[in-house]
């Protein structure tokens, strides 16, 4: 049964730190999913930093665009995927669909098997940009932000490296737990 957890929030709140720790208390293989490509000198020092404060022990797998497959190959009990904003530009730079890119990866999140957790930023606090282009990434990364958190089984909001949950897990009552509810009930 699979259970994706949802991190997001700002730039530099300390998002990718908050799922590197949820990552630090599972046992087994795990593996990063990294949607970023070190395409100039900024990227590749955000990506070795990534790299130094995650350590050893970690399989990765590049994904700037096809997240699907790269979950699909997934052999470890945990994949953190980092980060949906990334991939979402690189879509839109390709000229693919971003909503059926989404959908597709929400299904594939419903069917997995792996312990999912999603790194994304919140990028609508701000000004309305003055561009069609950064207004278009803005709308298609809030539309995933959206989706995400619809089929993440619990979401978490970063602000200022302190984590406030917004969607906990939901529990099925077992047995006993319905049981005393049934005795509280009037006939």
């Amino acid at each position: 049964m699979s259970f994706v957890t949802f991190v997001l929030g700002g730039a530099r709140s300390g998002k990718s730190r908050y799922a590197e720790e949820l990552a630090t208390k599972r046992r087994g293989g795990k593996t990063y999913i990294a949607t970023a490509e070190a395409i100039d000198t900024e990227m590749q020092a955000r990506i070795a930093e990534h790299r130094q404060r995650r350590g050893e022990g970690w399989e990765t797998s590049e994904a700037p665009l096809d997240l699907v497959a790269a979950l699909a190959a997934c052999k470890t009990s945990f994949a953190l995927i980092d980060c949906i904003t990334v991939w979402i530009g690189n879509l839109m730079h390709h000229g693919r669909d971003v909503r059926s890119e989404v959908a597709r990866l929400c299904e594939t999140l419903s069917a997995t098997k792996t312990r999912v957790v999603i790194v994304s930023n919140e990028v609508g606090f701000g000004i309305v940009p003055d561009n069609a282009l950064a207004r278009a990434f803005r709308d298609e990364q809030g539309f995933a932000n959206q989706r995400l958190a619809e089929v993440a089984d619990e979401v978490v909001f970063v602000a200022a490296g302190l984590p406030i949950v917004l969607k906990k897990p939901r529990r099925r009552p077992g047995p006993k737990a319905e049981a005393k509810s049934l005795r509280g009930r009037k006939a």
